[in-house]
């Protein structure tokens, strides 16, 4: 089985392209939402952020996002010992979510596949990118957010040219979603070669 890793930064439409893989039969496993569940449901993965963090990490039985937000965000030391415990937890959670597909190749999209480590689980890395301009209309349509705090958030997020390590294929992502799907059947008609 072929692993794909499919990666870019906050706007890029990564998610966009995740949802064309997966209406073209390739089965995706979100990254990001695996982590929050299994920071949710994980009773050992709970136990270590509570230690790191105290116990308001965890609320009404749920994630406290925005406390644990605001305890690592500016905090290196902090946000490295947490990634130290979700990493390891949703690594082993995508290979057993791989070992239960029955397909010719899979798809994990992540935003940080090099810095979780994912990017030594797969066989292929795509880039997702797109002007800045176009990415932060994007996330002011989608989230809201001002266009200051944005810039912030992009710059806090691993640099395009760091993230090009590695990279097997990149999908400029500054047209309309026809164009993008015709750009994702290009590359899976090359991929699914080695599937």
């Amino acid at each position: 089985m072929v692993k794909i890793g499919l990666t870019g930064g906050i706007g890029t439409g990564k998610t966009t392209v995740a949802k064309i893989f997966e209406k073209l039969g390739v089965p995706v496993y979100y990254a990001d939402d695996r982590a929050k569940e299994i920071m949710r449901t994980n009773s050992e993965v709970i136990k270590q952020i509570k230690d790191l963090l105290g116990a308001e990490a965890y609320h009404n039985n749920g994630l406290n996002t925005r406390y644990i937000s605001g305890m690592v965000f500016d905090n290196k030391n902090k946000l490295s010992k947490l990634e130290a415990i979700v990493h390891p937890a949703v690594r082993k959670d995508f290979l057993d979510w791989v070992a239960r597909q029955k397909t010719g190749c899979v798809i994990v999209e992540n935003a940080i596949l090099h810095k979780s480590g994912m990017d030594q689980l797969v066989d292929i890395i795509i880039l997702v990118t797109a002007d800045i301009e176009k990415r932060l209309n994007r996330i002011e349509k989608r989230d809201g957010k001002s266009k200051k705090n944005l810039k912030k958030i992009i710059k806090a997020q691993k640099s395009e040219q760091k993230m090009l390590k590695n990279i097997d294929y990149i999908i400029k992502n500054n047209e309309n979603v026809d164009d993008l799907f015709i750009k994702v059947i290009e590359i899976l008609s090359i991929i699914k070669k080695k599937c």
